[in-house]
């Protein structure tokens, strides 16, 4: 494979909310490039970019895969994403690696929340959009519907560049705006054909010179000369046109609209066209920031010449191949067998073999200049680090993915293969960095949160397939926990005697509810009831004690104990027996003291549309939430609610906020406190997890 400049790469990353499609799009530009022989279909687990077993049992994206097309004299690295909410990460990767970011809208469903979601990570990013208007041929399909909504929805910047002329419900032939020719298809391939009469474009839902009217407005407002120009009512020439839809792109004032069918082609060589001629290369918008050693920032530019600085943007923990890492080379070029330093560790690694992809493909290359997307094997860097030359030590800002919020206990199915699930998560870890897995010290359980239960679901299919490991999963138990209401003094007296030397301690002890999570111990024993040596068994045997409360065994909290009496044996009397002794005080003790149980509560930050705002609030009184106060947002349509609601009642909320807001909504949840179990829930609680003594 040749190397390209950084002028003639293009990275593109196709996002859009699922089942748009985004991997027929794909599938389509490679086909219509040359790059692939046969155009694959998604219902057959046959295209290029969706190639896991995964992807191929659910019929949609799961992971962002590369997939690299050339023509004479151009690179265009496409990054496929998933569009599922549950591996939005994939989403996120991609459009961070891309240069432009293509939006598929369906022209059947219009604009989705998912539509929202590429958009407003487009520019997070500050990466240029277009918007693909997919299944043009459908029979319930509607342009005209679409591109209004995308005008609604996403202000005046969008500005269609090829248009449908349907008639009789079918399309007659295609307009491109900027070189106003039309294209009429045949098995494909476009074949110029005569642009509509005025008769014609009459009985059109939209007139063509209305659109002509509105591509020059939006090319005239990114240049001065232009806008004189438009105002004495000038034609713009061809150059002029595509010269200032590239400028208003990279200046995030225009978003073209283009329409295709990637069933029967018609429009992807148009959108190629425009791939080349409107998508800025790396070499105009990959400039970045970056943190030397010392703290100060300085400014990377996309340039062969100056020192290496790369980026590792997603990591396949392949079980087979080894790792892999997918890296973005903003300035110098990578090399097989190069020594680079890790940025982000401080350490030295060597830079295993290159390549390329197209799908599972792999294409080896001998190096990667500024501006380039590569893969490399073997290497020792995870996602987020920043790989450099030694002589420009420079750190890139790491990728902010979601947080994960869907919580599950997980165990092995097998006895024995708990390290196994251990080190193949550890895997899983380096490659998806919205999976969370750690041990909750309250109930001992390993706890893994996802984005949801499809993304939970993937983890499992990928342990067994590719570890062979199977796992169990259940709703993570509530850490309870349990206290006192009132004061009561108890004796405790364990005594035994069985030849020879017996057992004996005898405490008098007095338990008061305090504020503190850990048992504060006092002693006040006059005249030597209880020698002094004896004191700290008797803390020993409370400390040992709380660990478990007397109505469901959770640990107690809020007590005080004060050892205020008591006797002893010369002889039998041992730190053993004043420890049991203790035991049998706190147990009485507790009893008598009116126990309750206290649950865990948290702080939780939702954000909603502002249609489900009602909604949402009347959902946190079904679960016993407080709602707290509501806050606008800097996202236009969304409030913030902000509440207290109990853990136990938050397991399925994530997937009950997706529901409720098509995929919206999102949250944090934090646990704050512990309040009294109310009365009636109590038992059931007991019943659940009653411990024997």
């Amino acid at each position: 494979m040749k190397k390209f400049d950084s002028t003639k790469i293009k990275n593109i990353a196709v996002a859009g909310h699922a089942g748009s499609g985004k991997t027929s799009l794909t599938e389509a530009l490679l086909y219509k490039s040359g790059t692939v022989d046969r155009l694959g279909k998604v219902l057959e687990g046959t295209t290029v970019s969706d190639y896991t077993a995964d992807e191929i049992k659910r019929k949609c994206s799961v992971y962002t895969s590369l997939s690299v097309m050339e023509t004479s004299d151009l690179k265009v690295n496409l990054l496929d994403t998933p569009g599922l909410f549950d591996y939005e990460s994939g989403m996120v990767e991609g459009i961070y690696a891309s240069g432009c970011v293509l939006i598929t809208v369906s022209a059947k469903s219009g604009v989705k929340v998912g539509t929202h979601k590429a958009y407003e990570c487009a520019k997070k990013f500050g990466k240029p959009t277009m918007f693909v208007v997919t299944k043009i041929d459908d029979e319930n399909a509607n342009f005209n519907n679409v591109l209004t909504q995308l005008k609604s929805e996403f202000g005046p910047t969008v500005c269609p560049v090829v248009v449908p002329v349907i008639a009789d419900r079918k399309i007659v032939s295609y307009i491109n705006l900027i070189e106003m020719k039309a294209y009429k298809y045949e098995d494909g391939k476009a074949v110029e054909t005569d642009m509509p009469t005025a008769e014609v474009s009459e009985k059109m839902e939209y007139r063509i010179d209305g659109l002509i009217e509105a591509v020059s407005e939006a090319v005239a407002e990114t240049d001065e000369e232009l806008m004189d120009k438009f105002f004495s009512g000038e034609s713009f020439t061809q150059k002029e046109l595509i010269d200032g839809i590239h400028r208003g792109m990279n200046a995030g004032v225009i978003t073209p609209v283009t329409c295709v069918s990637s069933t029967d082609l018609s429009g992807v060589d148009m959108l190629l066209k425009e791939i080349d001629l409107l998508l800025p290369p790396p070499s105009e918008k990959d400039a970045m920031v970056g943190e030397t050693a010392n703290g100060d920032t300085i400014e990377v530019e996309c340039k062969e010449s100056d020192p290496l600085a790369a980026f590792v943007f997603k990591t396949v923990a392949d079980p087979f191949v080894g790792k892999m890492s997918f890296i973005k080379v903003f300035a110098g070029v990578l090399k097989p067998n190069m020594e680079v330093v890790n940025a982000t560790t401080g350490n030295t690694e060597k830079v295993g073999k290159l390549m390329t992809l197209v799908g599972k493909k792999q294409i080896d290359i001998t190096e990667a200049g500024a501006g380039d997307i590569v893969v490399a094997s073997k290497m020792n860097v995870n996602t987020n680090d920043t790989i450099c030359d030694s002589s420009r030590v420079v750190k890139f800002e790491a990728i902010e993915f979601p947080k994960p919020c869907y919580k599950m206990a997980v165990k092995a199915k097998k006895q024995g293969d708990e390290s196994k699930i251990s080190a193949a998560i550890a895997r899983l870890l380096e490659e998806d960095l919205t999976l969370n897995y750690e041990m909750d010290t309250a109930t001992n359980e390993m706890i893994l949160s996802t984005l949801g239960g499809l993304h939970l679901d993937s983890v499992q299919g990928r342990l067994k397939s590719d570890f062979g490991v199977d796992m169990e999963v259940a709703a993570p138990r509530i850490s309870y926990r349990e206290t006192i209401r009132k004061k009561v003094k108890v004796q405790g007296r364990h005594k035994k005697q069985s030849g020879g030397h017996g057992q004996y301690g005898d405490v008098w002890i007095e338990f008061e509810p305090c504020v503190s999570d850990e048992l504060i111990f006092e002693e006040k024993v006059f005249g030597g009831a209880v020698p002094k040596n004896f004191f700290p068994a008797v803390e020993k045997g409370l400390q040992e004690s709380v660990k478990k409360g007397v109505l469901a065994g959770f640990p107690v909290v809020g007590l005080k104990a004060i050892l205020v009496d008591g006797s002893y044996h010369p002889v039998d009397s041992s730190e053993m027996a004043f420890k049991m002794a203790a035991s049998i005080a706190y147990k009485e003790g507790l009893r008598q003291a009116e126990p309750i149980l206290l649950e865990p509560i948290g702080a939780l930050n939702v954000i909603v549309p502002d249609d489900n705002t009602g909604d949402m609030m009347g959902e946190l009184n079904k679960r016993r939430g407080r709602v707290l106060g509501m806050n606008p947002t800097d996202k236009h349509g969304l409030t913030e609610i902000v509440a207290e609601v109990p853990m136990a009642e938050m397991q399925d909320f994530t997937l009950t906020l997706r529901q409720m807001t098509q995929g919206r909504g999102s949250f944090t949840f934090e646990k704050v406190r512990y309040e009294p179990l109310p009365a009636n829930l109590v038992a059931d609680v007991i019943a659940k997890n009653a411990v024997n003594d």
